[in-house]
């Protein structure tokens, strides 16, 4: 039986997991043109579209990004840019501070999503040493690296992370710290 289109996408978000070991299988040109596709659709600050991806297959460039074994071993690392002029350029100081971490994270999330949908496994890196991989890759002053994710077959299925509970975090009208405390005050005992 076919799924509806919404039960379909809650399937891909409820399911996702970073996935941080891969089977060692060359993904398609095609299915990279459409995880490309995906982050490239997510919507940003008056559509000034500052997000950029840089795809990486060669294993010694992967091992520059990273010292993390699963980064080097997946079959492509896509790392997540920004230009800050398409952004700052409208929004000056807030397009810096706030709008590029809310594009970027649209389209990190669409690729991830998009990864899953396509049967493979992806993990959000956001630690890295900005500096060395901006160095590295010769972005322009003016463009930040914001993720780095690598792709690939998934070697591994592992359990829903645990949760907080959504009515702990999910407010009406206004927001209402004791539910959250008294939670996780819960977890201490």
């Amino acid at each position: 039986m076919i799924e509806n289109a919404s039960e379909a996408v809650y399937r891909v978000i409820k399911d996702r997991r970073s996935i941080r070991s891969f089977i060692d299988k060359e993904i398609p040109d095609s299915l990279v043109q459409q995880i490309l596709e995906a982050g490239w659709m997510a919507p940003s600050a008056g559509n000034r579209q500052p997000v950029e991806f840089i795809v990486v297959k060669d294993p010694a460039i992967k091992q520059r990004l990273s010292t993390q074994k699963f980064v080097i071993e997946a079959p492509i690392v896509i790392i997540v840019v920004v230009n800050l002029e398409r952004t700052t350029s409208r929004y000056g100081e807030r397009g810096e501070t706030m709008y590029i971490y809310h594009d970027s994270g649209s389209a990190i999330q669409n690729i991830l999503l998009m990864c899953k949908a396509l049967n493979l496994g992806s993990c959000w890196i956001g630690a890295f040493n900005d500096e060395k991989i901006s160095r590295f890759l010769e972005l322009p002053e003016n463009v930040l690296p914001m993720a780095i994710i690598p792709i690939g077959y998934p070697n591994q299925n592992p359990d829903p992370p645990r949760k907080i509970p959504l009515e702990k975090i999910s407010h009406n009208e206004k927001y209402e710290e004791q539910k959250i405390k008294e939670y996780l005050m819960s977890l201490v005992d």
